[in-house]
């Protein structure tokens, strides 16, 4: 596989970067990350899927990585951002971590020996001018990682996926994985087909972090999005061009959404997942799912949605 970070690469990423700025009508001339997907890890990939199935989305077909990675995922998409269902289907050749070298694979092993949800927040990539970025703000020193894999279109003909990943760290979110994805064939995996969800989601609103101190993570958020962070009541707020990157404290988030906060005392947490949707009611007739309605408003709770905490709120389009 060529490496990633020549002209060509580098053009690549610029283009990929103005299709999605047009397609929601930006007009700036900057380019910070919005958010590319959410890894949500579980331990039953079947019961994920289905899960998201009664919640009414779309889910796509089981995939596997490398045997580095031990992983399998199914995708949920939505224009511009996904949902990774991800699971470990086998640890015997998971790679470990090394100097400059983060181990996707072994981050996720470990992360579901102790729970499951939301693992990974992954924003939209440029390749090794992340790594590059990254390096100099002091928030991560790896290797830019590569890989290849099939994918099925909705017809069932195969074709390829490549993806670069440039990892950063937050010591004091230890919980959390962060990268970058930069595809270099993006017409192969993002298809309207799989986008039309009978819940009527439309986009991801954003995710939300908890903290004990959320201006702790600001500096760090701000470097990793390239786009400045602002104060907001209880907490702080990354306005990404595709979607909010939020932090709030532990009691602010319960005030907000009606259910209990996670465990911190490891370090911040990647808990929330907000879904914008048309038709708000329709969440309520999900089968077997109980959840919290305030007004327009739906909240699927951690024990409910497998460890995340899962939104859905009117999108104001009708």
């Amino acid at each position: 596989m060529s490496a990633f970070g020549g002209k060509a690469d580098i053009e690549l990423c610029f283009v990929v970067w103005r299709f999605k700025r047009d397609e929601r009508n930006v007009k700036d001339t900057s380019m910070p990350r919005g958010l590319d997907h959410i890894v949500h890890a579980v331990r039953d990939l079947d019961a994920a899927a289905d899960l998201y199935r009664r919640l009414g989305f779309i889910v796509g077909a089981r995939n596997s990585h490398s045997r580095s990675w031990g992983t399998q995922n199914h995708v949920v998409q939505l224009p511009g951002t996904y949902i990774e269902l991800l699971a470990v289907a086998d640890t015997t050749e998971i790679a470990p971590h090394s100097p400059r070298h983060f181990s996707f694979g072994a981050f996720n092993r470990d992360w579901l020996k102790r729970e499951q949800g939301l693992s990974m927040l992954v924003l939209e990539g440029c390749g090794v001018s992340d790594t590059d970025s990254f390096r100099a703000a002091g928030i991560g020193d790896y290797e830019l990682y590569e890989f290849e894999r099939e994918g099925k279109r909705p017809d069932g003909a195969p074709v390829t996926l490549a993806f670069a990943l440039a990892f950063a760290s937050d010591p004091r979110a230890p919980d959390i994985g962060f990268f970058t994805c930069f595809q270099r064939h993006p017409e192969n995996f993002w298809n309207s087909a799989f986008q039309s969800h009978a819940n009527t989601a439309v986009a991801v609103a954003g995710v939300v972090l908890v903290a004990k101190a959320p201006s702790d993570h600001a500096e760090f958020l701000a470097a990793f999005a390239g786009v400045e962070s602002r104060r907001i009541p209880d907490g702080v707020m990354i306005a990404t061009p595709r979607g909010d990157i939020e932090v709030l404290t532990p009691s602010a988030f319960t005030s907000r959404f009606g259910v209990s906060a996670p465990d911190i005392s490891g370090g911040a947490r990647l808990t929330a997942l907000r879904f914008l949707v048309t038709a708000p009611s329709l969440l309520a007739k999900a089968p077997g799912i109980g959840g919290a309605h305030t007004g327009d408003i739906t909240v699927i709770g951690q024990d409910d949605a497998m460890g995340a905490v899962l939104v859905f709120e009117p999108s104001g389009d009708k």
